[in-house]
């Protein structure tokens, strides 16, 4: 153990070694290189966003309402060509149950760039879609409908639910390890080749294994976080109408008792549902009844009675 260690540091020394020696005989190269890993580092840490809903059904095992939401995540690589395999990921199905209904819900994510291309082209939308599907039938044994449609709203449940999902998966902590490990070496460094850097890795399937059929290139795995379980608030939500009855807002009320400052809640919103989490004690999901404008939500707090009251106009 120890000569590993002092071997691991003897390789950590001589790296700092060749970048104070690059910083001194290529400091454009240099700048470059430390320019790049700073762009790389901040697109791994960067969340998915939400870019458009479909809606199908789970045909087997038990047939039920599909809500997929296909989302831009730079973290996904961009396929090397238009003949490569495209990258995506899947999170896990989250089932949702209704007074009138249940559902369930699973995230998508690809590279933003493959969205964007199939954003006025109905054949690659298509494409995508179908390749999502077939990968959500693949990986969770499902049988699904080949007809769907696409929603209104960009994204079924809420923004914060879909980031934790999708970044709440660990990839296998061998195989994409070694997939994802990048050494660097001293003619990687003194060349600075940064005008062609190729650091993220493709996850590519063995030659026998890639076809035209749509593939799940990323595996993943859930999450073993350990849940803290919370309590429901109670709370009122009520529908505001003008004098002709036409409807103008929800208004929601929720009771949060212990709780005296609003910094301690954490509310996220989207055009047709709502979520609230206060301090690992309180949870509070709801499916809105009609689609909201969320730009003109309101949230307040009145601290003596501990109840945070949200006004959503309707759209």
């Amino acid at each position: 153990m120890e000569t590993s260690s002092k071997g691991l540091l003897t390789q950590v020394t001589q790296f700092w070694n060749l970048l104070d020696d690059l910083a001194e005989s290529d400091p454009e190269g240099y700048e470059k290189f430390i320019q790049q890993q700073l762009k790389e580092g901040k697109q791994l840490c960067a969340a998915p966003e939400p870019q458009l809903c479909l809606q199908t059904r789970i045909l087997k095992p038990k047939e039920k309402i599909l809500f997929i939401n296909l989302c831009q995540w730079t973290r996904i690589p961009a396929p090397q060509s238009t003949t490569h395999p495209v990258p995506l990921t899947v999170g896990k199905p989250e089932d949702t149950t209704e007074i009138s209904d249940a559902y369930t819900v699973i995230d998508v994510a690809y590279n933003p760039d493959v969205l964007h291309a199939a954003e006025k082209d109905q054949v690659k939308k298509n494409q995508l879609i179908q390749m999502a599907m077939k990968c959500i039938e693949e990986k969770f044994q499902f049988t699904l409908s080949h007809s769907y449609h696409i929603t209104k709203f960009r994204i079924k449940g809420s923004i914060q639910r879909m980031k934790q999902n999708l970044m709440g998966i660990q990839t296998d902590s061998i195989d994409l390890r070694e997939k994802m490990r990048r050494e660097l070496t001293l003619g990687q460094i003194r060349s600075s080749t940064m005008s062609n850097p190729d650091h993220f890795p493709q996850l590519l399937l063995p030659k026998d294994q890639v076809s035209g059929k749509a593939v799940c290139l990323i595996e993943e795995i859930s999450s073993t976080e350990i849940q803290v379980e919370m309590k429901m608030p109670a709370y009122e939500l009520k529908i505001v109408h003008d004098h002709s009855e036409k409807p103008l807002k929800i208004e929601l009320k929720v009771e949060l008792p212990g709780i005296n400052s609003v910094s301690l809640c954490d509310l996220s919103v989207s055009e047709d549902d709502l979520l609230i989490e206060v301090s690992e004690k309180y949870r509070l999901h709801l499916n809105l009844p009609k689609l909201i404008d969320t730009e003109m939500t309101t949230a307040k707090f009145i601290k003596e009675k501990s109840t945070l009251i949200i006004t959503m106009p309707l759209v």
